[in-house]
């Protein structure tokens, strides 16, 4: 690799949310086009991840190939040399270098993951599997097979990136330098700018984000919604009583989340959206409005979705794939020279 790599990737599992488009690919996609030039962009589809909590395994194949289109249909250039996309299932060595690793960790660090703990209270003990307690480890193979220095991520993956800084540090000290260190989450704040994970909130419960793995979706709005549902979710929305449209999280969160939705959609401030109702009162015209942006941004989305070249996908996909191999057997060979699975130079 001529250039340093930055690497990211979003779970595969699940359609994705507005919440997704905006705090997440778009980001993403921004910071592809313009680092490219100076980095090398690993943009992968983390399979493996995908069913560490419990799926339909009969959608994931689908599903993740839906999430590569995703990706195009909202601009990414998968014709810039510099920007490989790829399956991380495709690459054995993430699942052998998550061994070697796992041999390097201790019990105690994977039982003090904040995410594990919050993930599992969910789920039930008798459904919660070792993949979920480990997968900060595949994490860490994920980042350190391509000597990535820096990886952009939200508040609940802080710890796990501090723990791929950790196990690296420590299989370096240990047998000899074999993995770039990563950023600590503070240089990569400051890499990548502070305010990272933008967070659109349920429209049910405006308290807690958007997530593409509510299990009412009442509160959801799914890129692969009908727009005229997705309108009538907006419509549905909880607001307050204070018969007031401004900008206050605290104390409007319902009306502040809208008036966030709104802003983006029409590539705005939040002050512009808002100054376009101060005075009105009747929130049933302010959600009629903000309802009409999200039934025409889904219609005008999903166009583009459909017309995607799928073929064209794949052959970015296998070359990727093929150039990631290449990169990360080289690592892997590395880690297992230095663990004495293979015989030096």
């Amino acid at each position: 690799m001529s250039k340093p790599v930055i690497l990211t990737g979003i779970r595969a599992n699940n359609d994705l949310t507005i919440g997704n488009y905006f705090g997440a690919i778009l980001p993403i996609i921004d910071m592809a086009k313009t680092r490219s030039d100076e980095f090398q962009i690993n943009l992968f589809i983390p399979d493996l991840h995908s069913f560490t909590t419990p799926i339909d395994h009969s959608q994931l194949f689908d599903q993740i190939l839906h999430n590569a289109r995703l990706f195009v249909a909202a601009g990414l250039p998968l014709d810039n040399p510099s920007i490989y996309m790829y399956r991380q299932s495709f690459v054995p060595a993430h699942s052998e270098l998550t061994w070697i690793l796992d041999c390097f960790t201790g019990f105690g660090e994977m039982n003090r993951m904040v995410e594990f703990k919050d993930k599992s209270a969910k789920i039930g003990d008798d459904r919660v599997s070792v993949g979920l307690f480990n997968y900060p480890v595949l994490m860490a193979a994920d980042i350190l097979l391509y000597q990535a220095q820096y990886v952009p991520v939200g508040d609940d993956q802080r710890q796990h990136l501090e723990f791929a800084r950790d196990i690296a540090g420590r299989f370096n000290n240990q047998l000899g330098d074999t993995f770039t260190v990563p950023e600590p989450v503070q240089g990569q704040h400051a890499f990548f700018g502070k305010d990272q994970g933008l967070r659109i909130k349920d429209l049910i419960d405006p308290t807690k984000k958007m997530s593409k793995s509510d299990d009412s979706a009442r509160g959801v709005i799914f890129l692969g919604d009908d727009p005229a549902v997705a309108a009538k979710k907006v419509m549905g929305a909880t607001t307050d009583d204070l018969a007031y449209i401004r900008f206050d999280p605290q104390n409007q969160p319902g009306i502040s989340n809208l008036l966030q939705i709104l802003a983006l959609l029409q590539g705005r401030t939040v002050e512009e959206a808002s100054a376009d109702f101060e005075g009105q009162t009747s929130y049933g015209d302010f959600k009629a409005v903000v309802a009409s942006e999200v039934e025409k941004f889904l219609t005008e989305f999903q166009t583009r979705l459909a017309n995607v070249d799928q073929s064209v996908i794949m052959e970015k996909l296998e070359q990727s794939e093929r150039d990631m191999n290449g990169t990360a057997n080289a690592t892997l060979l590395r880690a297992q020279q230095a663990v004495g699975l293979r015989q030096k130079d």
